[in-house]
């Protein structure tokens, strides 16, 4: 399986917003996004005529980076999307605010969508009493998430669950911090993704 092994922080910086990618440190003055606000690279400074092509391929790499989705599957979601009802893109959109690992970090368990992928992986969590270890896993209505009492002293829970009062949690979402559980209150709407996102250019670009 392809992956990612550079530093996260020039996937930001290509795409021109932050991504989220590094969790707390993103809040912090030590993103790089903030302290070079262009992309890697030696013409990353470069002034460059940017296409429709580009601009609509850019906005793609931007949201799949950012929920850490390979291009088949994103492509998959896609065509997804595309054959229920609804609106193509808030179709996209809400299939992946619904996986598992981002409605782990949603909620607080997690400080990025990296990070609640590999714990998903490594058994940390419980889908309505079930363990799980598939993190692209859609979540539907009633769903509860739950870290069991014998995982529950992982430091990066208590770490990320500080940063959520930061951050905010979904209106879709209920957690009980303290009983270290969460449960899927309703389907995401379009309004509930504040990520700066023009999903109208995605489905331009597959419509292609």
């Amino acid at each position: 399986m392809a992956k990612y092994n550079d530093a996260k922080c020039r996937l930001c910086r290509r795409e021109g917003t932050k991504l989220f990618l590094k969790g707390d440190r993103c809040f912090t003055d030590k993103c790089s996004q903030d302290r070079r606000p262009y992309a890697p690279g030696q013409h990353g400074r470069a002034r460059k005529k940017v296409s429709e092509y580009a601009l609509q391929l850019r906005e793609k790499q931007k949201v799949r980076r950012m929920y850490g989705v390979l291009e088949h599957q994103f492509h998959g979601y896609f065509v997804s999307a595309d054959m229920a009802k609804g609106v193509t893109g808030s179709n996209l959109l809400a299939t992946l605010e619904r996986r598992l690992d981002n409605v782990i970090y949603r909620m607080g368990f997690a400080n990025s969508r990296s990070q609640a992928r590999q714990m998903v992986r490594h058994g940390i969590f419980t889908l309505n009493g079930h363990k799980v270890n598939i993190p692209s896993l859609q979540v539907r209505v009633g769903d509860e998430i739950l870290v069991p009492e014998n995982n529950r002293k992982i430091p990066v829970i208590a770490e990320a669950q500080e940063a959520i009062a930061r951050r905010g949690c979904p209106a879709w979402l209920e957690v009980d911090g303290s009983a270290f559980k969460g449960v899927i209150k309703a389907l995401p709407q379009r309004d509930d993704i504040q990520t700066p996102i023009n999903e109208s250019l995605i489905v331009e670009l597959y419509s292609k």
